[in-house]
């Protein structure tokens, strides 16, 4: 009872601590690259709209607390929040926007190795994870439109509209099997269109339509498969 009753208060203010940091690293790129109105709404909505979610998805969980790899995955959401920001301000941050994504793509592969070497892997941890992965690829989406069309949007915004293809379509709601191969196609989106905005690789526009092409056969034997396979489930469906 009375471990209880100490770990209440930090399921609810850690999140909290979090989004504060948020609004700290907004604060540090006006002061380095500057950030317009724009900016820092994105971002400060960005942290709120994290911190609300996270809160929301601790209190549902077994154990109430953030784990190890939790942790680095919201440092992860840090950059994400700050290449939020760059994306919505329209500025030329290309060279910060670059490296924080790249930086929040490596950091990918580190909270896995945590959760893993500490046995704290969790359901939820592994949401939170996906969830940031799938933002990040949204707002560099949304940056590299500006260079090569509105066709890159796709790219970003297929996992959101699986959700929503998932709230009328029961199947969709199934339990996929492991997949390397999706690993290997939801982490090169990513990688890509850091590439793309980098704008030191020629023809990276090709690069993006590949990384879109495969995607989309991603998706697409994944519902094939659901629909044929899958039972009926009203758990949420983990894709890319």
């Amino acid at each position: 009872m009375t471990t209880l009753q100490h770990s209440a208060p930090l399921t609810n203010t850690e999140p909290t601590a979090w989004a504060a940091v948020q609004v700290l690293l907004l604060g540090v790129l006006e002061c380095t690259v500057g950030l317009g109105p724009l900016g820092w709404l994105a971002g400060v909505a960005y942290a709120v709209g994290t911190q609300a979610l996270l809160s929301g998805a601790l209190q549902r969980s077994a154990t109430g607390l953030l784990g190890p790899a939790d942790r680095v995955t919201l440092a992860r959401g840090l950059l994400v929040g700050g290449v939020t920001a760059m994306v919505a301000d329209g500025s030329d941050h290309t060279a910060v926007l670059v490296v924080f994504g790249a930086v929040a793509l490596s950091l990918d592969f580190v909270d896995g190795q945590v959760a893993r070497r500490t046995g704290t892997a969790s359901p939820m941890g592994a949401r939170f994870d996906m969830e940031v992965d799938a933002f990040l690829i949204l707002v560099l989406s949304v940056h590299v439109a500006f260079e090569f069309g509105p066709w890159v949007l796709v790219m970003g915004a297929l996992r959101y509209a699986f959700v929503v293809a998932s709230w009328g379509l029961g199947r969709l709601r199934g339990a996929l099997p492991p997949s390397y191969a999706r690993k290997v196609v939801a982490a090169v989106q990513g990688i890509v269109l850091v590439v793309a905005a980098s704008g030191l690789v020629p023809y990276s526009g090709v690069l993006v339509a590949l990384a879109l092409a495969a995607l989309i056969w991603s998706f697409g034997r994944d519902i094939a498969w659901l629909w044929r396979d899958a039972p009926v489930s009203v758990e949420g469906v983990r894709n890319v």
